[in-house]
């Protein structure tokens, strides 16, 4: 990846090379292989060669970068550039206004992004819970810093969005497996639920029976997320077996799908219909 300006500057290549079908144009002035897949990773490498000197690629497109791929190209790429520094932010990038001290900042290949937990911290201040939960709970999966890494980090952090940055972080848990599944427990528990366990393991007698995506154990139900995956040849048999040992260990199963998630007060419904009474009468009977 370059930039056309300096290659047509050196001589390397003249305008109408560039314009040949075997550079693609990423961004205004930067140019890259057009056998390069069009990712995330691409349109954020595109945006760090104009950047200002001190700023950093972050939020969600330095996930991307240490390995939480949960952006498309489409997506605004998200900077930091210092206060003093001036920059024609190109369409496509999300800009925000901030000096970063350089604790906070990381090198990665050639890119200058944000440190993990830095990296988290700004995407818990940015973005809204059921945004944010998913992204933080799979690098939290990554083992890149540890969840003491990420509490110190926020709690070093001040100024705008950071209440609610802790609140987000509140939220987070490293068990879990895929980003529907953080997304539905954020969602069922905003909607007032009591939080649930994720990938919790039933065992019946001292075996084990099956481990659910999110689970009540008080109450023996699960709610389970049913993707794509669900759909391969083979699979509906494994399901079924599985329902069927989950319900003779005595637990209520229910299943969301991604077209529930659209429209999931259904499930919330349900699920508060076999939760939250119970919850209401042990509340009572520890006389809280």
């Amino acid at each position: 990846m370059f930039r056309g300006s300096l290659v047509v500057k050196r001589g390397i290549l003249t305008r109408g090379q560039l314009r040949s079908k075997a550079w693609r144009r990423v961004r205004r002035d930067v140019y890259a292989d057009a056998r390069l897949p069009v990712d995330h990773g691409l349109v954020a490498t595109a945006c760090a060669l104009t950047l200002p000197k001190a700023s950093v690629i972050a939020g969600r497109s330095a996930a991307w970068l240490h390995g939480v791929k949960q952006v498309g190209a489409e997506d605004p790429v998200d900077v930091l550039i210092p206060e003093v520094a001036s920059w024609w932010s190109p369409q496509g990038a999300s800009v925000h206004v901030q000096c970063i001290p350089e604790a906070d900042a990381t090198k990665l290949s050639w890119h200058r992004l944000t440190t993990p937990t830095r990296t988290c911290v700004d995407i818990a201040r940015w973005y809204e819970a059921v945004v944010a939960v998913p992204i933080i709970d799979a690098m939290l999966a990554t083992r890149l810093f540890t969840a003491p890494d990420l509490r110190a980090q926020f709690g070093r952090a001040a100024g705008h969005g950071i209440g609610r940055a802790r609140r987000t972080l509140g939220l987070c848990d490293s068990r879990a497996e895929s980003p529907p599944e953080s997304a539905l427990r954020v969602r069922l528990i905003l909607a007032g639920l009591p939080a649930p366990v994720p990938q919790y393991e039933v065992w019946l007698h001292g075996r084990f029976v099956a481990r659910v995506d999110l689970g009540w154990p008080e109450v023996k139900v699960a709610v389970e997320y049913d993707g794509a995956w669900h759909g391969a040849p083979g699979q509906l048999g494994k399901d079924r077996r599985r329902l069927n040992a989950l319900i003779a260990a005595g637990w209520t199963v229910i299943h969301a799908t991604a077209a529930d998630m659209h429209h999931l007060t259904p499930v919330i419904d349900h699920v508060r219909a076999l939760v939250v009474p119970h919850s209401s009468l042990q509340a009572v009977v520890e006389g809280r």
